[in-house]
């Protein structure tokens, strides 16, 4: 990867940070893979994971939730979801 790719690979995440700051958006920051930095954030009903790739590349998932709380459930019915 060339010095330039690089460079717009940390411009771009800055800019997202920022912007997200400046909205006042929490966020997380983590790796999941080696050429890869992801911004996990979490808004009303969504939570979005934007991975920021070596070079110029931006991945976007957003996951959004059905509105239903599920009343009753007890923690031990999650673990079997982790399988």
């Amino acid at each position: 990867m060339t010095e330039k790719e690089l460079a717009y690979q940390a411009l771009s995440l800055m800019e997202f940070l920022a912007e997200l700051d400046a909205r006042h958006v929490s966020y997380r920051l983590d790796r999941t893979r080696p050429e890869t930095i992801m911004v996990t954030v979490v808004v009303p009903g969504e939570r979005w994971e934007v991975e920021f790739f070596a070079g110029d590349e931006i991945e976007v998932e957003r996951f959004r939730t059905v509105g239903a709380i599920e009343h009753g459930l007890n923690l031990e019915e999650l673990w079997p979801l982790t399988e």
